[in-house]
């Protein structure tokens, strides 16, 4: 019989190898071993060829079980193009298991729920026999198979799925996403965090070094594994010398948004920036070098550099009025909003999906993508806020705020708030915890 060991790879020896230590630095009490994987949803797949997005390629190796045969612990990730047997042979399934397996029609049926990027729980012995075998399947059915001790057996159960609430906090030091990513916040939170408090902080211009933030998000787990993350229910943002709260509350019949601690609707008309995350590289001014013109002349707008495709978003609700080429702004979008307000975003690349003039847009739709059309150097979105057709400066405009709580509402939501100003301590420990 072929030594299992001599048919992993160098790293997957090495990884065994680290595995068999940490087993007996456990023993001794030296080390605890915690594993963790994720499982992403499944759907219908053929089971030769699985074609679809590539996937990650790694895969974890930790230790199961410390019996007389040791079983260990793969999770293999199914890659574009993959067959079974490719994924199996990953894990260290021998291939006589393999074709053990797929011999067995329930067995091969079950299989065939599988989906590129969606990861195995895997587990087998030193000589590559197949122990067991668990993912989820396309209806989120936990898909158990045990081939333990020379039989097959498939077992199916429903997954127990469950909302729960996560708590995280960060500092900055250079960036609003450089400090979610160290603070590992999924990036469709970050996204959440910059959208609720964009209509009071600058995310361009106004963040400074040891501005902290700390936050409490939904996560929705199945069988206790994290599938899906999901809203930021409450916030706080300390940013200079302001520290701004935002709580999610949705009032019976009434749409649901964000709030301050007093109650007040953290929902601005208009958005601060028309981009997620970029750097502001030329503002207002009533006289600017042109780059190109090579003159002085006012600049009545603000530019804003991010790299070529990246996505514009409309400001603030309203109708296209124009949407097309026009001289020295390129490709041009301008949205009628109400009070006589208006917003143009131009050097666009491309427009937004069935944009056109008439269209009803909605606050963060895609109007755009940052492009270099018209007079400009390089990629970047010249965004003009204006005023019965003249431009202002955005950052000097007084705009009206919405009404806040009151009645039945407030109370509502004070008693809401009392929950989330917990968490929001447990968030805050977190983050000294971090930084201790």
């Amino acid at each position: 019989m072929t030594d299992y060991r001599a048919r992993l790879s160098a790293d997957q020896r090495h990884r065994l190898w680290r595995t068999g230590i940490g087993t007996v630095l456990a023993a001794t009490g030296c080390l605890g071993v915690v594993t963790a994987f994720g499982i992403a949803p499944p759907s219908s797949l053929d089971v030769a060829a699985l074609r679809a997005v590539e996937a990650p390629t790694d895969f974890t190796l930790d230790l199961l079980a410390a019996d007389d045969d040791q079983v260990f612990r793969f999770s293999p990730i199914v890659r574009r193009g993959d067959t079974i047997g490719d994924v199996l042979q990953r894990a260290g399934v021998a291939p006589r298991d393999t074709a053990r397996l797929l011999g067995e029609s329930a067995a091969r049926k079950v299989l065939g729920q599988l989906k590129p990027g969606q990861t195995l729980d895997v587990g087998v012995d030193s000589e590559g026999r197949l122990a067991r075998l668990n993912f989820f399947d396309g209806e989120g059915r936990r898909v158990e198979i045990d081939a333990a001790g020379g039989a097959l057996s498939v077992r199916m159960g429903q997954a127990t799925t469950q909302t729960v609430p996560r708590f995280a906090s960060g500092e900055i030091r250079s960036s609003l996403f450089a400090a979610t990513d160290d603070a590992g916040i999924p990036d469709a939170v970050a996204v959440q965090l910059a959208e609720i408090f964009s209509g009071v902080i600058d995310f361009h211009r106004g963040l400074r070094k040891g501005d902290r933030f700390w936050l409490v998000y939904e996560q929705t787990l199945r069988d206790g594994e994290a599938v899906a993350n999901g809203r930021v229910i409450a916030a706080e943002f300390s940013n200079g010398d302001a520290t701004h709260s935002a709580y999610w509350f949705e009032s019976h019949g009434q749409r649901g948004a964000y709030y301050t601690a007093e109650g007040k609707s953290l929902h601005r008309q208009f958005l601060m920036s028309p981009l997620e995350f970029s750097r502001v590289t030329s503002g207002f001014s009533a006289s600017r070098y042109h780059p190109v013109l090579q003159e002085w002349r006012a600049h009545r707008g603000i530019d804003y550099g991010a790299p070529s495709g990246t996505r514009v978003r409309a400001t603030a609700d309203g109708t296209v009025e124009s949407a097309g080429y026009a001289g020295g702004y390129g490709n041009l979008v301008v949205i009628r909003h109400g009070n006589n307000y208006s917003t143009a975003y131009g050097h666009l690349s491309g427009f937004g999906p069935g944009l056109r003039r008439g269209s009803r847009v909605s606050q963060g739709d895609t109007v755009g993508y940052v492009g270099a059309t018209g007079l400009a150097t390089g990629p970047h979105l010249h965004y003009e806020f204006r005023v019965n057709g003249v431009q202002v400066d955005p950052g000097k405009t007084r705009l009206a705020e919405a009404m806040p709580l009151i009645g039945e509402a407030r109370r509502a939501f004070e008693q809401q708030r009392a929950v989330a100003l917990r968490q929001i301590g447990f968030a805050k420990q977190t983050l000294v915890a971090r930084f201790e």
